[in-house]
């Protein structure tokens, strides 16, 4: 007697992540700022549907690898934005990079520490903290947006930082606060009102959160920032260097 036996079959792949292998082959050597093909003229060239084509180039925008402005067009998106996360600030890690950081600040402010940030900075609840809120800019871009919790009050902080523009090196050079150990715990999110007003994104576009408490020297909590980067425009790099070599 023989025996029956069930084979699984797997399942078939989807049309639109076929048409977005082939819409990344179409891509092949196009510049960044290159437009591509109208949905129509894509769902024509490849004998598909409008919506497949719509799915497919959804995917593509959210992963960066293509952008898209109302009224204008899709077209091919610039290379991410490499954002090394170390002892380095924001403006650090573009100039190295040969990219031109700004900041927009939209406030900056004495309150009162919440139960979170005097968790995080070591203070009790309703101690004085200054508050620092901006969106911070490449090649004149708004690619994130960052609140800054910093202990005590700091004087002439707006003119320092106004002359700096780093935060990091306003605190070291201005008032004599040196980084020396940072903590960065990074999740992802989705775009709400607040990202799409302040970032010019599509609502639910994938954002990079990025929570960082810094330490001086002598293991002093001395910041406590929430950066909402766009997912689309940046990657982060961490490197480690191991003391010992071994396996």
């Amino acid at each position: 007697m023989m025996s029956s036996m069930s084979t699984e079959v797997a399942p078939a792949t989807p049309k639109y992540y076929l048409l977005k292998t082939e819409v990344l082959g179409l891509m092949a050597g196009m510049a960044p700022g290159t437009l591509i093909p109208t949905e129509r003229a894509l769902a024509e060239k490849y004998a598909t549907s409008r919506t497949t084509v719509r799915q497919a180039i959804s995917e593509l925008v959210a992963e960066g690898k293509l952008g898209r402005i109302q009224g204008h067009g899709t077209f091919v998106a610039p290379p991410k934005v490499t954002h090394v996360r170390q002892l380095t600030s924001f403006s650090d890690d573009a100039r190295t990079q040969g990219l031109r950081p700004d900041s927009t600040v939209l406030a900056l402010e004495i309150v009162d520490s919440d139960a979170e940030v005097s968790s995080r900075l070591g203070l009790a609840e309703g101690t004085p903290v200054t508050r620092l809120e901006r969106i911070r800019l490449i090649e004149g871009e708004a690619l994130a947006h960052e609140i800054a919790w910093l202990p005590g009050k700091l004087p002439r902080f707006k003119a320092n930082l106004a002359k700096e523009g780093s935060l990091y090196a306003v605190l070291a050079g201005a008032y004599g606060i040196r980084i020396s150990e940072v903590e960065d715990t990074v999740e992802t999110g989705l775009a709400g009102p607040d990202e799409v007003r302040l970032l010019g994104i599509e609502m639910g576009a994938p954002l990079l959160v990025v929570h960082r408490l810094a330490r001086d020297v002598s293991g002093t909590p001395v910041e406590w920032t929430r950066s909402v980067f766009r997912g689309d425009r940046f990657r982060f790099v961490s490197r480690v260097k191991s003391g010992h070599q071994g396996g």
